[in-house]
């Protein structure tokens, strides 16, 4: 078994440097939130359980990874175990600096859309409509005795068509404060990796760590 693992000095960013970081204006973009930063062959795909070794214990805080570098071999495939142990929100997402470059973009749109919060995710909206698509579908949802979607199983569903911002890649999770989740990733490539935390103003103020992929 190989994994290596550098911890890291913890950081710690107030509350109100995040917030104030500028926020773009525009509304939803088509298409659904994995859409622009996903996976496929250039870092891997996801593995499976019975193959897996570790686990590699990955702490978020405000704003830093413990630890700070990982190092794995191309093949392996390794179970991360993911703790948010800060005050706010924080994602672990394995990808290139371009994958997370994109990826910010829309965590930017969740957070101006209200999917997303400083210390909270609102599931409701998560799985909601794109308020674009609100018109188009109001008269079938009037119908219904609701605006721009459907009941299924006592649930709220968006219309077919609507913007989905689901976060429910398999190299990532978003975790609120007190939550941990776990990652089957294999890697099947010697590419140049970052896990980082894409929430706005957190990789800018140094949340994000390096993730070596050694032949």
């Amino acid at each position: 078994m190989y994994i290596k693992a550098q911890k890291t000095t913890l950081r710690v960013t107030t509350l109100a440097a995040i917030l104030t970081l500028p926020l773009a204006s525009g509304a939803w973009a088509a298409g659904a939130h994995g859409g622009g930063h996903g996976h496929g062959p250039k870092i891997g795909a996801p593995g499976k359980s019975a193959d897996a070794i570790g686990p590699v214990t990955v702490i978020m805080t405000d704003n830093a990874f413990d630890p700070a570098t990982i190092t794995v071999r191309k093949g392996q495939t390794i179970r991360f175990v993911v703790r948010n142990k800060g005050e706010f929100v924080h994602e672990f997402n394995i990808g290139t600096k371009a994958m997370h470059v994109a990826h910010r973009k829309e965590m930017m749109k969740m957070m101006e859309s209200g999917v997303l919060e400083s210390d909270r995710i609102n599931h409701r909206k998560m799985n909601m409509a794109d308020p674009a698509d609100d018109k188009r579908h109001e008269r079938s949802g009037k119908m219904m005795g609701m605006r721009g979607g459907k009941m299924t199983g006592g649930k709220l569903m968006a219309p077919a068509g609507a913007t989905s911002m689901a976060h429910d890649d398999p190299n990532s999770v978003l975790l609120e404060p007190g939550k941990s989740a776990e990652i089957v990733w294999k890697f099947a490539t010697s590419a140049k990796l970052e896990f980082a935390c894409n929430v706005p103003g957190h990789y800018e103020t140094g949340m994000k760590g390096k993730l070596t992929v050694k032949q």
